[in-house]
Protein backbone atom coordinates (compact mmCIF):
# COMPACT_ATOMS: atom_id res chain seq x y z
CA UNK A 1 0.00 0.00 0.00
CA UNK A 2 0.88 3.62 -0.56
CA UNK A 3 2.35 5.61 2.26
CA UNK A 4 0.31 8.47 0.50
CA UNK A 5 -2.74 7.22 1.87
CA UNK A 6 -4.11 7.08 4.82
CA UNK A 7 -6.98 4.76 6.12
CA UNK A 8 -8.91 6.26 9.18
CA UNK A 9 -12.29 4.97 11.37
CA UNK A 10 -13.73 8.32 12.18
CA UNK A 11 -16.36 6.79 15.48
CA UNK A 12 -18.52 8.05 18.19
CA UNK A 13 -21.83 8.10 19.19
CA UNK A 14 -24.71 9.45 17.02
CA UNK A 15 -24.90 12.98 17.01
CA UNK A 16 -21.47 13.97 18.17
CA UNK A 17 -20.50 15.79 15.25
CA UNK A 18 -18.78 13.60 13.03
CA UNK A 19 -20.16 14.57 9.60
CA UNK A 20 -19.45 17.97 10.28
CA UNK A 21 -15.82 16.79 11.39
CA UNK A 22 -15.41 15.25 7.78
CA UNK A 23 -16.84 18.23 6.31
CA UNK A 24 -14.08 20.49 7.71
CA UNK A 25 -11.47 17.87 6.95
CA UNK A 26 -12.67 17.57 3.01
CA UNK A 27 -12.91 21.76 2.71
CA UNK A 28 -16.02 20.62 1.23
CA UNK A 29 -19.33 19.29 2.34
CA UNK A 30 -19.23 15.79 1.45
CA UNK A 31 -21.06 14.29 4.67
CA UNK A 32 -24.73 15.20 5.28
CA UNK A 33 -24.94 16.77 8.70
CA UNK A 34 -28.46 15.06 10.01
CA UNK A 35 -29.48 13.73 13.42
CA UNK A 36 -31.84 11.28 11.37
CA UNK A 37 -28.67 9.16 10.38
CA UNK A 38 -29.04 5.30 11.30
CA UNK A 39 -27.72 4.97 14.83
CA UNK A 40 -27.08 1.31 14.49
CA UNK A 41 -23.38 0.34 16.55
CA UNK A 42 -20.88 -0.47 14.49
CA UNK A 43 -23.05 1.28 10.91
CA UNK A 44 -20.57 2.96 8.74
CA UNK A 45 -20.15 5.05 5.55
CA UNK A 46 -17.24 5.55 3.86
CA UNK A 47 -15.67 8.38 2.11
CA UNK A 48 -12.22 9.36 -0.06
CA UNK A 49 -10.45 12.52 -0.98
CA UNK A 50 -7.12 14.03 -1.40
CA UNK A 51 -5.37 16.17 0.98
CA UNK A 52 -2.35 17.30 -0.36
CA UNK A 53 -0.15 14.89 -1.93
CA UNK A 54 -2.35 12.15 0.90
CA UNK A 55 -5.34 9.81 -0.20
CA UNK A 56 -7.64 10.28 3.34
CA UNK A 57 -9.86 7.41 3.55
CA UNK A 58 -12.90 7.94 6.06
CA UNK A 59 -15.32 5.25 7.30
CA UNK A 60 -17.46 7.50 9.29
CA UNK A 61 -19.31 4.41 12.03
CA UNK A 62 -21.64 4.45 14.78
CA UNK A 63 -20.44 3.72 18.40
CA UNK A 64 -22.28 2.08 21.52
CA UNK A 65 -24.92 4.83 22.39
CA UNK A 66 -25.04 3.58 26.26
CA UNK A 67 -22.48 1.44 28.04
CA UNK A 68 -23.84 -1.78 26.98
CA UNK A 69 -25.93 -3.06 24.52
CA UNK A 70 -28.97 -5.27 24.44
CA UNK A 71 -28.65 -8.99 22.46
CA UNK A 72 -30.94 -7.45 19.84
CA UNK A 73 -28.49 -4.61 19.21
CA UNK A 74 -25.44 -7.05 19.46
CA UNK A 75 -27.92 -8.80 16.46
CA UNK A 76 -28.00 -5.66 14.84
CA UNK A 77 -23.82 -5.20 15.35
CA UNK A 78 -22.45 -8.31 13.86
CA UNK A 79 -24.26 -7.36 10.20
CA UNK A 80 -23.05 -4.51 10.14
CA UNK A 81 -19.06 -5.32 11.79
CA UNK A 82 -19.43 -8.18 8.88
CA UNK A 83 -19.62 -5.37 6.32
CA UNK A 84 -17.12 -2.92 7.95
CA UNK A 85 -14.14 -5.70 8.51
CA UNK A 86 -14.62 -6.78 4.75
CA UNK A 87 -14.30 -2.87 3.40
CA UNK A 88 -11.32 -2.43 5.77
CA UNK A 89 -9.65 -5.30 4.64
CA UNK A 90 -10.10 -4.72 1.13
CA UNK A 91 -8.29 -1.54 2.17
CA UNK A 92 -5.47 -3.16 3.80
CA UNK A 93 -6.38 -2.03 7.14
CA UNK A 94 -6.36 0.66 9.43
CA UNK A 95 -3.67 3.53 9.99
CA UNK A 96 -5.94 6.01 12.65
CA UNK A 97 -8.57 5.86 14.91
CA UNK A 98 -10.15 9.43 15.67
CA UNK A 99 -12.45 9.77 18.45
CA UNK A 100 -15.38 12.11 18.07
CA UNK A 101 -16.48 13.29 21.52
CA UNK A 102 -19.01 16.32 21.96
CA UNK A 103 -17.23 18.89 24.62
CA UNK A 104 -19.28 17.86 27.95
CA UNK A 105 -18.34 15.70 30.37
CA UNK A 106 -17.12 12.05 29.69
CA UNK A 107 -19.41 9.23 30.59
CA UNK A 108 -19.32 5.40 30.83
CA UNK A 109 -20.10 5.36 27.55
CA UNK A 110 -17.55 7.26 26.00
CA UNK A 111 -15.17 4.86 28.02
CA UNK A 112 -16.73 1.79 26.52
CA UNK A 113 -16.68 3.02 22.78
CA UNK A 114 -12.53 4.02 23.45
CA UNK A 115 -13.09 0.00 24.44
CA UNK A 116 -14.51 -1.58 21.37
CA UNK A 117 -12.74 0.50 18.84
CA UNK A 118 -9.08 0.87 20.26
CA UNK A 119 -8.87 -2.38 22.32
CA UNK A 120 -11.47 -4.70 20.62
CA UNK A 121 -11.21 -4.12 16.83
CA UNK A 122 -7.69 -2.35 16.35
CA UNK A 123 -6.01 -5.07 19.12
CA UNK A 124 -4.02 -1.55 20.63
CA UNK A 125 -2.38 -1.26 17.76
CA UNK A 126 -3.76 1.40 15.60
CA UNK A 127 -2.98 4.86 17.43
CA UNK A 128 -5.99 6.99 18.75
CA UNK A 129 -6.76 10.80 18.61
CA UNK A 130 -9.38 12.54 20.12
CA UNK A 131 -11.84 15.39 18.06
CA UNK A 132 -13.60 17.44 20.49
CA UNK A 133 -16.55 19.06 18.92
CA UNK A 134 -19.44 21.75 19.72
CA UNK A 135 -16.89 23.63 21.11
CA UNK A 136 -17.85 27.10 19.82
CA UNK A 137 -18.70 28.62 22.97
CA UNK A 138 -15.42 28.52 24.22
CA UNK A 139 -13.73 31.64 24.31
CA UNK A 140 -10.14 29.28 23.81
CA UNK A 141 -11.17 25.82 22.64
CA UNK A 142 -8.12 24.74 24.19
CA UNK A 143 -9.16 25.70 27.36
CA UNK A 144 -11.78 22.22 27.19
CA UNK A 145 -8.94 20.41 26.91
CA UNK A 146 -6.88 21.88 29.87
CA UNK A 147 -9.89 21.57 32.03
CA UNK A 148 -10.48 18.21 31.32
CA UNK A 149 -7.53 16.24 30.66
CA UNK A 150 -6.99 14.79 33.89
CA UNK A 151 -10.50 13.26 33.69
CA UNK A 152 -9.90 11.71 30.31
CA UNK A 153 -7.03 9.93 31.81
CA UNK A 154 -9.11 8.71 34.69
CA UNK A 155 -11.24 7.11 32.51
CA UNK A 156 -8.52 4.54 31.49
CA UNK A 157 -8.71 6.71 27.71
CA UNK A 158 -4.71 7.12 26.16
CA UNK A 159 -4.50 9.53 23.22
CA UNK A 160 -1.83 10.09 20.44
CA UNK A 161 -3.19 13.59 20.29
CA UNK A 162 -6.28 15.80 20.00
CA UNK A 163 -8.01 18.78 18.71
CA UNK A 164 -10.66 20.95 19.69
CA UNK A 165 -12.85 22.08 17.06
CA UNK A 166 -16.19 23.79 16.14
CA UNK A 167 -18.51 22.75 12.87
CA UNK A 168 -19.96 25.69 12.47
CA UNK A 169 -18.86 27.95 9.42
CA UNK A 170 -19.90 31.16 10.56
CA UNK A 171 -17.55 31.06 13.35
CA UNK A 172 -14.75 31.94 10.81
CA UNK A 173 -11.44 32.06 13.10
CA UNK A 174 -12.11 29.03 15.49
CA UNK A 175 -13.44 27.16 12.19
CA UNK A 176 -9.85 27.79 10.63
CA UNK A 177 -8.17 27.02 13.79
CA UNK A 178 -10.52 23.86 14.21
CA UNK A 179 -9.51 22.93 10.65
CA UNK A 180 -5.72 23.30 11.34
CA UNK A 181 -5.31 21.10 14.30
CA UNK A 182 -7.47 18.44 12.25
CA UNK A 183 -5.08 18.95 9.65
CA UNK A 184 -2.11 19.22 12.48
CA UNK A 185 -3.49 16.01 14.03
CA UNK A 186 -3.58 14.16 10.33
CA UNK A 187 -0.46 14.55 9.19
CA UNK A 188 1.33 13.27 12.29
CA UNK A 189 0.64 9.79 10.84
CA UNK A 190 0.80 7.34 8.01
CA UNK A 191 0.28 3.59 6.65
CA UNK A 192 3.65 2.61 7.94
CA UNK A 193 2.50 0.95 10.92
CA UNK A 194 -1.05 -0.03 9.29
CA UNK A 195 -2.27 -2.87 11.16
CA UNK A 196 -4.35 -5.37 9.45
CA UNK A 197 -5.99 -8.87 9.99
CA UNK A 198 -7.39 -11.75 7.63
CA UNK A 199 -11.37 -10.84 7.56
CA UNK A 200 -12.30 -13.97 9.21
CA UNK A 201 -10.32 -14.28 12.81
CA UNK A 202 -11.07 -10.26 12.69
CA UNK A 203 -14.49 -10.60 12.78
CA UNK A 204 -14.38 -13.45 15.00
CA UNK A 205 -11.97 -11.45 17.45
CA UNK A 206 -14.78 -8.06 17.04
CA UNK A 207 -18.21 -10.54 17.75
CA UNK A 208 -16.14 -11.94 21.13
CA UNK A 209 -15.37 -8.20 22.02
CA UNK A 210 -18.81 -6.87 21.12
CA UNK A 211 -20.65 -9.83 23.71
CA UNK A 212 -18.58 -8.67 26.30
CA UNK A 213 -20.58 -5.39 26.27
CA UNK A 214 -23.65 -7.16 26.18
CA UNK A 215 -25.07 -7.07 29.86
CA UNK A 216 -25.08 -10.89 31.35
CA UNK A 217 -27.55 -12.59 32.52
CA UNK A 218 -29.91 -16.19 32.44
CA UNK A 219 -30.88 -16.35 29.02
CA UNK A 220 -28.45 -13.92 27.54
CA UNK A 221 -26.42 -17.22 26.00
CA UNK A 222 -29.49 -18.92 24.72
CA UNK A 223 -30.97 -15.29 23.20
CA UNK A 224 -26.84 -15.13 21.78
CA UNK A 225 -27.71 -18.43 20.25
CA UNK A 226 -30.71 -17.96 18.69
CA UNK A 227 -29.95 -14.39 16.78
CA UNK A 228 -27.06 -15.38 15.54
CA UNK A 229 -28.58 -18.84 13.47
CA UNK A 230 -31.20 -16.38 12.01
Amino acid sequence: MSTDTLNIILFGETGVGKSSVINLIAGRKVAEVSPDVEGCTMNSKDYAFTLGSKLVKIWDTVGLEEPQMGVNGYYTAIVKAYTLIHKLSAAGGVDLLLFCIRGNRITATTQSNYRLFYEVLCNKQVPIALVITHLERESRMEDWWDRNERHILKYGIQSAGHACVTGLEDKRDKYQESKDSVFHLLFQHDSRGRFAMPPEPWLSRLLQGLLSFVPKGPSTAKDTTRILIK
